[in-house]
């Protein structure tokens, strides 16, 4: 999760001999791809002025500007031949200096009767993300003609290819990081769900970063991405619709509270108490729970936005009524909300999900304990459900004896969590990387 240099696809800037730069790759280790990766940046990425720039230097009148947004974000357009209003030797000449569209390939798997449609996308180097695209039907009724709750389509994308948090429930921490996305790799999977949602007249309603990675340890590009999706001339999102998520990197939410936006702030919580969350979130050995929480509790404070903590509940692990009645006494009194999600299913852990009696208990307990709470269904189950579990699949099955050696070290820092000692264990060699370079920024 190493955040990508200032200068990447946005901030770069364009020259008169050619289009804005292309950012830095991922981390040193992984495979490297930076000679096979299309050196064209992205022309959704393009900040406030880029393409103007690009387009002086190319002789072109400045409301080529316009035509070019209208196509990409109004026609949703897929490459230089859908830019119908430019005549066809600009079309050309776009295409050799931009990728109209970073992501070259859609694999689309249906689940829950048409409800969920989780996509694996792949990038131009061969890397894999995914994105999950959920409907949510009108429902209720407010009045004649007038329901309860509107319809909505909500997506959840990705900032990373690959992971170097390690969540032990997660199936992006087994991949790794591969490398940071590009603003309009971020971006183009919000305009693949529009085009797929608009050949039935429907429209997105919510954008969540809870895809692949660590959204604030490639903060930069994360920030462009949603002021392109809040621009109205561009996808026209409101900011309160969107959700941005980590798993506690401190200093990133101080950044975002001095910025104060209006997008809403998820905290990966999964465990109140740290010797649990050390096991469960690697990063809690970095910034422990207490600091995590003040940290989004100034947030709140400087914003006036609502947290949400984001809860994976374990059968057996984070579900007992010690963890929910810490979980009332870490978060009582604060702008926050609970957000209860059974664990989707992954291989290479020995856990199971909360039934959901235990959760609904769980629930309740919290909520005596004056805190607001709501349980999440699982989508996708027959889809690939877990995050990154397209992508892990594709990557191949560990063998059978690495399953069992890393269940074995599930179980046994879990029994020492459970029996409230912090880890001994230092942050992951990617990890510790990673923030590094995220601290430096």
């Amino acid at each position: 999760m190493s955040p990508t240099d200032a200068t990447g696809d946005r901030t770069a800037g364009a020259s008169p001999d050619g289009p804005p730069r292309e950012p830095s790759s991922g981390r040193a280790g992984q495979r490297d791809s930076r000679e096979r990766r299309d050196p064209r940046p992205g022309l959704s990425g393009l900040g406030d002025g880029e393409l103007e720039k690009w387009l002086a230097a190319e002789g072109q009148p400045a409301y080529r500007a316009r035509q070019i947004r209208d196509a990409l974000w109004r026609q949703n357009a897929a490459n230089a031949e859908d830019l119908l209003t430019l005549p066809a030797p600009f079309r050309a000449r776009l295409g050799e200096a931009f990728r109209i569209d970073t992501i070259a390939e859609d694999e689309v798997k249906v689940a829950d009767g048409g409800l969920t449609e989780k996509t694996l996308h792949h990038l131009s180097d061969g890397a894999l993300i995914e994105s999950v695209l959920m409907h949510y039907p009108a429902r209720g009724l407010a009045g004649p003609g007038r329901p309860l709750h509107r319809e909505r389509h909500t997506l959840c994308i990705s900032s990373q290819a690959g992971c170097a948090v390690g969540c032990p429930f997660c199936a992006t921490g087994e991949l790794g990081l591969g490398r940071d996305l590009e603003t309009a790799e971020i971006v183009d999977q919000v305009r693949h769900a529009a085009r797929r949602l608009s050949a039935s007249g429907s429209h997105l309603t919510n954008v969540v970063f809870m895809g692949m990675g660590e959204p604030l340890l490639n903060l930069d590009r994360v920030l462009e991405a949603v002021a392109i999706l809040a621009d109205p001339r561009l996808f026209g999102l409101g900011a309160r619709h969107v959700v941005v998520s980590t798993s506690g990197v401190v200093p990133g939410i101080r950044r975002l509270t001095a910025l104060g936006p209006q997008f809403t702030l998820a905290i990966s919580l999964h465990a109140a108490r740290d010797p649990l969350r050390d096991v469960l979130v690697p990063l809690n050995r970095r910034w422990p729970v207490a600091e995590v929480v003040a940290a989004a509790r100034e947030h709140a404070r400087v914003t006036g936005r609502r947290v949400s903590y984001e809860y994976v509940m374990i059968s057996g692990v984070n579900d007992t009524e010690i963890d929910a009645d810490a979980l009332a006494m870490l978060l009582r009194g604060d702008l926050a909300h609970v957000n209860l999600i059974p664990m989707n299913p992954v291989a290479h852990t020995p856990w199971q999900a909360s039934d959901p009696d235990r959760v609904a208990q769980f629930a309740a307990r919290v909520r005596r304990g004056g805190v607001g709470v709501t349980i999440r269904a699982n989508r996708g189950q027959d889809a690939g459900a877990a995050c990154g579990q397209l992508a892990a699949d594709r990557a191949g099955e560990p063998t059978a004896a690495v399953v069992a050696g890393r269940r074995a070290a599930i179980v046994r820092e879990s029994e020492t969590a459970l029996r409230g000692s912090r880890s001994s264990e230092s942050l992951p060699a990617d990890l510790e990387a990673a923030v590094g370079r995220g601290a430096a920024r």
